[in-house]
């Protein structure tokens, strides 16, 4: 249970980090909409950095013998000698599960960013990105024999609606010959096609965190209930986002590519002291660094949230971030709402509540003889 000022933080993080980063993503793809590979890479780097020094440790392994030879040669687990050398921590999920999370997140994440170099919108790439429980419904009832109930399946065809919707409203693009309008709708539709990709990589992810949580999280924490609540999360993050960053050298070349126009891009002159000279930092370098800032906190927000809270409360605050989220990028850009488009997006989020606040089916109780 989350303290008031635990709520007061994580919420911060969530609201502040989350939506100030879907201004700033908006604002560096506009400009450079093939740096999507470039923005995840940074992305996964900074988190990486952040979580490392949680997961290490100065102390002995348990199995070692500095660990468990006590006074007179006897067994003495409880006594752990501190080392020079650092060493990760013992994991409470094996790799193999890691390494299928990471290339899915990996993937879903490479490909949420680079949808932007298809001219798709920010607030088409909002809603449509919180459909995710359409994927999730068809996986669950597909793989996990998952039954559902008519409120739920009632609320996930007005997700349907919306988010078709919200795609129409900005499928038509205004060109000065049908040659190039046609080349613009061919992009567009080239740009929901991965994004529907993301989204079904996104449900298999789900089913397979759920799978990790039921057999590996959720065992020790019953064996240990006094163990850290914050440890599961804090792994969990830095594992997804550690492990794949050796996944970017197959992108290298747009990596380096994408960061040598940013770093030549024009720049305002910028004074770090009245004593140092003034020196031009790019603009897009600025956007940049701040996109990775914020993307670290929405990333600690969000799991310190799923880490604390159940999967109901996460469901019902990240729907209202990415509503503030849509507003937001309106307010700031403003020119890109249509009735199509707030009608879909209205139609996502009230079906989302409405799925989310929905009673699970209740399995049938085994007769007793």
């Amino acid at each position: 249970m989350l303290s008031l000022s635990d709520w007061i933080t994580t919420l911060s993080l969530v609201f502040g980090g989350c939506c100030s980063n879907a201004i700033t993503l908006e604002r560096l793809t506009s400009e450079y909409p093939q740096s999507g590979v470039l923005i995840t890479f940074f992305q996964f780097l900074i988190v990486s950095l952040y979580s490392l020094p949680k997961q290490i440790t100065f102390s002995d392994s348990p199995g070692s013998a500095g660990a468990v030879n006590g006074p007179n040669g006897t067994s003495a687990h409880s006594q752990v000698r501190k080392t020079w050398i650092p060493r990760l921590k013992q994991r409470r999920v094996p790799l193999l599960p890691y390494f299928i999370q990471v290339a899915l997140f990996f993937i879903l994440s490479t490909l949420n960013n680079a949808a932007f170099a298809y001219h798709i919108p920010m607030t088409v790439h909002i809603v449509f990105r919180s459909g995710g429980m359409i994927v999730n419904m068809f996986l669950g009832w597909m793989l996990a024999k998952k039954r559902y109930t008519l409120r739920q399946v009632a609320s996930v065809i007005i997700v349907t609606i919306g988010i078709v919707s919200t795609t129409l409203s900005a499928a038509q693009r205004k060109s000065r010959s049908p040659e190039a309008q046609s080349s613009e709708v061919s992009l567009y539709t080239t740009g929901i096609a991965i994004l529907s990709l993301a989204l079904v990589l996104s449900g298999f992810l789900g089913l397979i965190q759920d799978y990790v949580f039921a057999h590996y999280i959720k065992p020790t924490e019953a064996k240990a209930p006094g163990t850290d609540q914050g440890s599961s999360w804090q792994e969990n993050m830095f594992y997804l986002h550690s492990l794949a960053l050796p996944l970017f050298y197959f992108s290298k070349d747009s990596v380096s590519t994408e960061f040598a126009r940013i770093t030549t891009s024009t720049g305002n002159p910028l004074a770090l002291s009245p004593f140092a000279p003034t020196i031009a930092l790019p603009d897009a370098c600025v956007h940049l660094f701040v996109n990775t800032c914020t993307q670290l906190l929405c990333v600690i927000g969000v799991n310190r949230l799923t880490g604390r809270v159940s999967s109901l409360t996460v469901t019902l605050i990240l729907t209202v971030r990415k509503a503030v989220s849509l507003l937001l990028s309106v307010a700031v850009y403003g020119g890109q709402g249509n009735t199509m488009l707030w009608t879909g997006a209205a139609l996502v989020f009230l079906g989302t509540i409405g799925y989310s606040t929905s009673k699970p089916v209740q399995p049938p109780k085994k007769k007793t003889e």
